[in-house]
């Protein structure tokens, strides 16, 4: 009995290893199944046609499931033929018992598809934005894929998966951007989308062990992470038009780098974005810009042609809301020697900030204080700003090296005015000697004090043609203080002290007291008449050259007391200046005029120990752009000149007479009675008088003279006056 079970059951094992064998291979070929493998693919696209010759009954020994497959289906879609390899059916083993056979996943493995062959199956693709991408930008590639379909327990269908490959991918994208020996393999469902080891070349770009990932339902998410290495050369043979077109990158001119990148992308159904994310992070091995289409960079030195980078962390943030920029290494102008830096730059809607750290060698000017650091000298400059709107917050400004310091705290501009300032901190040498020593503080009231300023360049500066007030926000009381100002001409005022009011970034009242060396004095007082809207001003100093150096017309002029009043108005002024006792040396239009008058006497003078005057007085208005000289009188010893005219930025327009004093002593000595007081009887013959006229665009005048033997009543009728303030 044990014997016959024996060999019952050893039979059986060789007839099921023998049928397992033979299902697992060869498999037992039918033609019962063809209709429900037919009806099974239609249920998944109704346009699909799909006809089988024959059916092998195999078992799959892996997944351990009986299943169906056909060798070479012929599948068409809309005449167009899809090339299989086989088609596989799993098949539910219960539901063979039951004559009722349910599958549980169709298989379709495609033989390997030229992009050739799928451009005439992408007829029936949809979205047609896809197909039309394909036929006009996919050049070249194979693809393997395998498609499973799936149906639920009520034999309808439930799902598919695609999955395989893509080689020797060639595609344009933009201009002669285009994809090059791409590969990469796919999974695809219903709701996703899948890309990995994803390798191309996109030249500049080339692209390692990339993925992406696209969910569908409900809304279209796309997120990526790929590694990027460029090699940008602007010299290279290939026109890279998508770099060009771009205004923020035709200046690159090469960019050699190594980056880790990610983005997110959520778009709705109509394929709009709705929100983004992007973060790259990684390193510029070297880099080089060109400034030679950046003219509204004006910060930068005129000699300075290229900015250069190398060895450079980045890390940049990109998404719907915020975008933030940070870099991290060595930069150079010109190519030169390289700097660390370190800038850390953040976007969120109207908001910017903005750190830098760097060291910097350029040359460096600032007028105000007579600051200036040659090319070479390295300088370490912090930066801490904010920008919001229209509102420029600078809540740090640090420039320093071993001599100089220029710290600024809490300013804010807003439209190019200045609201509100902190503190500031200077601290500054030339030539080897401290030139700048001061604070500035902005509390109830503006306080400026110290141990020197330099204002050697402050007459420059208030004579220049600047008609927007960046001040006009400021509405505070000041107070000044300066044990030494460093003044034009090598002069120094001691003890300075201001107090006054700003309205409007314009001064209101001034009252102001320092001391030149050798007791000589200089006040100056503003005063408002608020129910007429004007203001009053008077200065007086014992020395009138530092006050003068930046006006041509005073060149040459040495010694002398002056006194200046001015009324003002918003748009008018009418001023008066009076300089005595002074001395004329050098002067080049004095020398001119003397010369072509023929008074070499006179001219060979001022050319040496120089001609003295009395006194000189000018009357003059402001209105606009416009200068009236109503008249300018000097009277001297040795020569005296009246004369007015006009000046606009087109053109100087001067017309006068120039009489030597011997002259006009003998004229004025014939006048009955009044001849006998003003002029003693010895004084003896004088020369001749000359009539002048000085016109033109500026450093073009043109000078022309006429001798004259007879001198205006308005002449003698204000020597005469002058004469009788003097007695």
């Amino acid at each position: 009995m044990k014997k016959i079970i024996l060999i019952t059951f050893t039979l059986f094992i060789l007839f099921a290893s023998s049928l397992v064998a033979i299902l697992s291979t060869i498999g037992i070929e039918t033609d019962k199944f063809n209709n429900l493998i037919i009806k099974k693919i239609s249920q998944t696209n109704n346009k699909i046609n799909l006809k089988i010759d024959t059916i092998n009954f195999k078992f799959d020994l892996k997944k351990m499931k009986i299943f169906l497959e056909t060798i070479n289906p012929k599948i068409t879609m809309k005449e167009s033929l899809i090339p299989a390899k086989n088609i596989k059916a799993y098949i539910d083993f219960f539901s063979l018992i039951k004559s009722k056979p349910e599958i549980d996943k169709i298989i379709l493995s495609l033989n390997q598809l030229s992009i050739f062959e799928l451009k005439k199956i992408s007829v029936n693709f949809k979205p047609s934005n896809l197909n039309s991408f394909l036929n006009n930008n996919i050049k070249k590639g194979q693809i393997d894929a395998e498609i499973e379909i799936f149906f639920s327990k009520e034999n309808t269908f439930e799902n598919f998966i695609t999955k395989g490959s893509v080689s020797n991918l060639e595609a344009s994208l933009i201009d002669n951007l285009s994809l090059k020996n791409s590969s990469f393999n796919f999974f695809a469902d219903s709701s996703d989308i899948l890309i990995k080891s994803f390798f191309s070349e996109m030249q500049p770009f080339k692209i390692n062990d990339g993925d992406i990932r696209i969910k569908l339902n409900p809304n279209i998410i796309i997120e990526s992470s790929f590694n990027a290495k460029i090699n940008y050369d602007k010299n290279l043979k290939e026109n890279y038009k998508f770099i060009e077109k771009n205004s923020a990158l035709k200046n690159i001119f090469n960019l050699e780098s190594d980056l880790i990148n990610t983005f997110k992308i959520n778009l709705d159904k109509t394929y709009k974005i709705k929100s983004y994310k992007l973060s790259s992070k990684g390193r510029i091995i070297k880099g080089k810009v060109n400034f030679d289409d950046i003219s509204e960079l004006k910060f930068i030195n005129s000699e300075d042609k290229s900015l250069s980078f190398k060895n450079t962390e980045i890390n940049i943030l990109l998404d719907s809301n915020k975008k933030s920029i940070d870099l991290s290494g060595e930069y150079a102008f010109n190519e030169e020697k390289f700097f660390p830096f370190v800038l850390e730059n953040f976007f969120e809607n109207d908001l910017m900030k903005l750190r830098v750290n760097a060291d910097y060698d350029r040359p460096i000017n600032i007028d105000l204080i007579n600051f200036s650091k040659p090319q070479g000298i390295v300088t370490s400059i912090f930066i801490d700003l904010e920008k919001f709107k229209d509102l420029v917050r600078i809540k740090d400004f640090k420039l320093k090296d071993n001599k100089n310091i220029i710290h600024v705290l809490g300013s804010e501009i807003q439209k190019g005015n200045l609201v509100t300032l902190k503190k500031i901190k200077i601290k500054s040498s030339r030539d080897g000697k401290i030139n700048n020593d001061f604070s500035v503080n902005f509390n109830n009231k503006i306080s400026i004090k110290g141990l020197k300023f330099d204002a050697t360049n402050l007459p420059k500066i208030l004579n220049q043609k600047n008609e927007i007030n960046n001040f006009i926000k400021i509405n505070k009381e000041i107070e000044i203080n300066f044990n030494t100002i460093l003044a034009p001409l090598s002069e120094e005022i001691s003890n300075f002290n201001l107090i006054g009011k700003i309205e409007k970034g314009k001064f209101t009242k001034i009252s102001s007291k320092g001391n030149f060396e050798g007791n000589n004095y200089l006040d100056i007082l503003m005063k408002s008449d608020e129910e007429n809207k004007t203001k009053y001003l008077e200065i007086y100093s014992d020395l009138a050259r530092p006050l003068l150096t930046e006006f041509k017309f005073f060149k040459g002029l040495t010694g002398g007391k002056l006194f200046y009043t001015s009324i003002i108005d918003d748009e008018y002024a009418n001023s008066s200046l009076k300089i005595e006792n002074f001395k004329v040396i050098n002067a080049p239009g004095m020398v001119k005029l003397l010369s072509l008058a023929d008074l070499g006497g006179l001219a060979d003078l001022v050319e040496g120990e120089g001609l003295s005057f009395d006194i000189l007085e000018i009357k003059f208005e402001k209105e606009d752009k416009t200068l009236k000289l109503n008249e300018i009188l000097a009277l001297g010893p040795s020569i005296s000149v009246l004369m007015e005219g006009y000046q606009t930025p087109e053109v100087t327009s001067l017309s006068g007479t120039l009489v030597p004093a011997k002259t006009l002593n003998k004229l004025i000595s014939k006048i009955p009675v009044l001849g006998d007081i003003v002029i003693p009887k010895e004084v003896g013959e004088g020369l001749f008088g000359i009539s002048f006229k000085m016109k033109g665009p500026p450093n073009k005048i043109k000078t022309t003279i006429n001798p004259i033997r007879t001198i205006t009543p308005r002449f003698i009728q204000k020597i005469i006056d002058r004469n009788k303030d003097s007695k």
